[in-house]
């Protein structure tokens, strides 16, 4: 159960991110839908530096993975050939005093509800299965429209380009299909904040593999995602892996591994990595009766490759990296985010906003970093020097960059470092180097 002050901590995550402009509940002014998030303006830029992050290590960085964008809507058939239509339910139990509905096998959430109604006896009904899938209807006519699905992963439009990709690429397995969009989910009990959406954003790779190379690969897919979060800042010590129970793995799966943070909310997944066999194409095969086995040259024969699947939310790791980053330092919050990920690269501050001479300086400067970082940078002249970097240490601003009356004798700045406060002059020539420099 969660205790009171690390249930705080995410009020003040969540204060926090509506406060600075991360993230919004959806749909605020008619009373919200339970489940959807907007990002802001920094929410937006954190999301999509992790992203761009993801992108960087999968596709750029490496020679054996391609990128795809696939639809959101596809044929119906592919639901029911992946399992999904009879599959992707949970078990869902109502609450007899509040009608409340909840996952039956979501044991502590169930306990924190018969506790939240002090002492009265709480029945529940005879658990009921949901499917997940959100339905949507296509068509003009009212009568005449047809029944598809809200995709309720990424994975599937991976594998029904399977052939296509490699049609159309000189990739030989082993090689893989990166990928990042949105997925939709019936969720019964949306909460923890960001945590349990019903629209959420997944990164995900499909890594073909020759089946008797699966488990080997396996393992090095799991350690390679487990060390990109750490190279992006992630706490070592609130980072595990955690097996699936043979009764909780998903129906694709021959073995399924989670890569878990120690939250305010408990230990949590918020990446999968799953050996899916050769589930996925051969129920395509089966169901589409397209032929998607490899032809393997070197070993001339052809086999139905497996597959390595690395999914991570996207959202849960933006609120992770979130929490991870949040600090309380004296009368200072900082968000120590990792400069790659931070929304702005610097700030620029003339020291004061009422002098001409100071403004235009710069002004100068703030242009020039704009067009030479390329990364989003912060002008900022409200208040006072001190104010101004309280607001950019909450915001996770790696480093701020002060125009004084000395910078207007000898073109230096001052240069204040976020983590430790420390401040120094640069010269102006050299302060794009130093910001390139927290970038690499």
């Amino acid at each position: 159960m969660t205790s009171n002050n690390t249930q705080t901590k995410l009020e003040k995550i969540v204060a926090l991110s509506k406060r600075r402009g991360f993230i919004y509940p959806g749909s605020e002014i008619y009373g919200g839908l339970a489940g959807t998030w907007d990002y802001g303006p920094l929410g937006v830029e954190l999301k999509n530096n992790i992203k761009r992050e993801f992108w960087k290590s999968m596709v750029y960085n490496r020679q054996d993975v391609v990128g795809l964008d696939a639809a959101i809507l596809m044929n119906p058939k592919v639901w029911e050939a992946s399992g999904h239509v009879a599959a992707f339910t949970d078990p869902l139990v109502e609450c007899k005093i509040c009608n409340e509905r909840f996952r039956a096998d979501h044991k502590e959430e169930l306990t924190e509800h018969e506790t939240s109604h002090k002492g009265k006896k709480v029945d529940w009904t005879e658990p009921k299965k949901f499917n997940l899938l959100v339905e949507a209807k296509l068509g003009v006519v009212e009568d005449a429209k047809q029944k598809v699905y809200l995709r309720g992963e990424i994975t599937q439009g991976v594998h029904v380009n399977f052939k296509n990709v490699l049609s159309s690429t000189r990739q030989q397995i082993p090689f893989g299909i990166a990928q990042i969009g949105k997925a939709f989910r019936n969720e019964i009990t949306p909460g923890n904040f960001t945590f349990r959406s019903r629209e959420f954003e997944q990164m995900e790779l499909q890594y073909y593999v020759k089946p008797e190379e699966a488990e080997k690969l396996y393992k090095y897919w799991k350690e390679e995602r487990m060390k990109w979060y750490m190279s992006l800042g992630m706490t070592k010590e609130k980072l595990r892996f955690r097996q699936h129970e043979e009764n909780e793995r998903a129906h694709y799966a021959k073995d399924a591994w989670d890569i878990e943070y120690d939250s305010p909310f408990g230990w949590k997944e918020f990446e999968g990595i799953h050996n899916r066999g050769d589930w996925d194409l051969s129920q395509h095969q089966k169901h589409s009766g397209q032929d998607l086995t490899y032809f393997d040259q070197q070993e001339d024969k052809k086999y139905l490759p497996y597959i390595i699947e690395t999914s991570g939310g996207v959202d849960r790791a933006t609120l992770f990296f979130l929490i991870d980053a949040y600090a309380e330092d004296g009368d200072r919050v900082v968000l120590k985010l990792n400069p790659k990920l931070a929304p702005y690269k610097a700030a620029v501050f003339p020291l004061l906003a009422n002098k001409p001479d100071l403004v235009a300086k710069a002004k100068e400067v703030y242009e020039n970093l704009k067009s030479t970082i390329q990364n989003p940078i912060s002008w900022d002249d409200r208040g006072n020097i001190g104010k101004r970097y309280l607001s950019q240490d909450e915001i996770g601003t790696p480093v701020c960059i002060t125009i004084d009356f000395q910078t207007l004798q000898d073109d230096t700045v001052t240069i204040r470092d976020r983590d430790t406060t420390k401040q120094n002059r640069v010269k102006i020539k050299d302060v794009s180097s130093q910001i390139e420099e927290k970038l690499n």
